[in-house]
């Protein structure tokens, strides 16, 4: 969900005003998928290196004191279940507090599943990895193979993606789920994101509907 802050600084915003715009249009591209019927959807909303750029703490800022109004829609609408994927232990323990309890109030919702990438990497996630199944076996002598490794993935239950959408103008894929995007059709936009509109997206859809895809055969 690339260009928040140069959407900001076209529209002679504060970077506030960015990162608000782009959170309020993660319920639209949700309502989206709800109706064309798509069941994953996996947003990148803050990198680990992101997490080191001076606008962190407007981010901290905008989740403590407007949760409510982004999130209302998300948790009372009984569709969407949100699961957050990431590190969570060099979080500020009330960022912390808000997503863990986005995820209790969602954890019955099937009809969508949400999982937001937050202060998220793939090289922690395969760290992560390495450390769950090696406490997990650590008295056995097993061999590991790919089940092993996708059920202890952060994304162990979820398909991978069929489709990934960049905005902002940039290619490339950021340490981004990179486990996960074998053979998922990459498409990249120069629209920032806070711009984003479903003509588009339903534009990506269709034009995935025509790929042949041969998964490496």
């Amino acid at each position: 969900m690339d260009g928040n802050l140069r959407w900001a600084k076209k529209n002679n915003l504060i970077a506030k005003d960015g990162y608000l715009k782009g959170l309020n249009k993660i319920n639209e591209v949700i309502d989206l998928c709800i109706n064309e019927k798509i069941k994953y959807l996996t947003l990148y909303a803050l990198s680990t290196e992101n997490k080191k750029r001076n606008s962190i703490n407007i981010i901290y800022k905008i989740i403590n004191y407007n949760f409510h109004n982004i999130f209302d829609k998300l948790t009372s609408n009984k569709k969407v279940k949100i699961k957050v994927i990431g590190e969570r232990n060099n979080l500020p323990k009330n960022i912390i507090k808000i997503l863990e309890g986005l995820e209790y109030r969602t954890k019955n919702n099937k009809i969508l599943n949400v999982n937001i990438a937050f202060n998220y990497g793939t090289n922690f996630e395969i760290l992560n990895l390495v450390k769950k199944i090696s406490e997990k076996f650590k008295k056995e002598k097993i061999k590991i193979n790919d089940t092993i490794i996708k059920k202890n993935m952060y994304l162990e239950n979820i398909p991978d993606p069929d489709i990934l959408i960049r905005t902002g103008g940039y290619k490339r894929l950021s340490n981004f789920i990179l486990m996960n995007l074998s053979y998922t059709e990459l498409f990249f936009l120069k629209t920032l994101w806070p711009d984003l509109s479903k003509k588009e997206i339903l534009k990506i859809f269709n034009e995935y509907k025509n790929i042949n895809r041969k998964y490496g055969l």
